[in-house]
């Protein structure tokens, strides 16, 4: 009998993970998704770096500084039903035009699906002055990409601020996960991280510095082809092509960025 139960209970977390996976992998596949924005899966990898970080549908998970929604379309159905998603950026009361530009056009393209993103939370993360998107131990998980580098200039109390407050929002066991640019522990990084790219080492240690344990890394998101070497940083390439037509042919084979994965843990 002991046997049995036990089989069945097996049999009901791998249904029950089966689920889930064919959720995620629902959402991506979703006809709501922007053509422009599946266009760069192959180079982003959102099943891969979700899974890996470990999300479940029934997850309250905040999305920090969610740009014009890549992640966001992904996010904010497969947690509709059962879970709860904060989109967490810029202020629409900043003392900054372009900030309050930045929240407008989110919330603007929130406003315009209602059917894919009307139960996301919005809350305000606006480095160095404001962290206000979750209460103290709310959160299952805290997902940012590639927006660690544009934290640098605030400085390093901010720096310190922002991470404990990333920390603070998350349950004991509570995950946070990282994509970043990665820079070559060969090259020097400069103070402001001002061409995108960063240490891997540096990363770890604000997380750790903050009482982040490293879980676990991957190369989902690695990137062979680029050596960070690029005028105008990780922006010359695509699908930003800073630099224009100059060398475009060269940026396009490169393709996009060297990532780091990173996933850490609040004991």
């Amino acid at each position: 009998m002991k046997g049995l139960f036990l089989a069945i209970t097996l049999a009901c977390g791998v249904s029950g993970m089966a689920m889930a996976d064919d959720a995620l992998k629902a959402a991506i596949a979703s006809s709501q998704r922007s053509p422009a924005n599946v266009t760069r899966d192959d180079a982003r990898h959102p099943y891969e770096t979700l899974t890996f970080f470990g999300i479940k549908p029934n997850m309250t998970v905040v999305e920090l500084i969610p740009g014009t929604g890549w992640y966001t379309e992904i996010l904010a159905p497969y947690l509709r039903q059962h879970g709860k998603l904060i989109a967490a950026g810029s202020d629409p009361q900043s003392a900054s035009e372009n900030s309050r530009r930045a929240a407008a056009r989110f919330q603007q393209r929130l406003d315009a699906n209602p059917a894919l993103f009307g139960k996301v939370q919005v809350g305000v993360f606006a480095p160095p002055t404001t962290y206000n998107f979750a209460p103290k131990g709310t959160v299952d998980m805290v997902l940012t990409f590639r927006n660690i580098h544009n934290w640098i200039p605030s400085g390093d109390a901010s720096l310190k601020t922002l991470f404990s407050n990333i920390y603070d929002s998350l349950k004991p066991g509570g995950v946070f996960g990282v994509v970043e640019h990665r820079l070559p522990a060969s090259r020097a990084q400069d103070a402001e991280a001002s061409t995108g790219y960063m240490h891997e080492s540096y990363v770890i240690k604000l997380a750790e510095d903050a009482g982040f344990k490293l879980a676990a890394k991957s190369e989902i998101n690695a990137n062979p082809k680029d050596n960070a070497d690029h005028p105008k940083g990780v922006w010359a390439l695509p699908p930003t092509y800073n630099n224009g037509d100059v060398d475009r042919d060269k940026y396009t084979a490169i393709g996009e960025s060297d990532r780091m994965t990173l996933k850490f843990v609040k004991p």
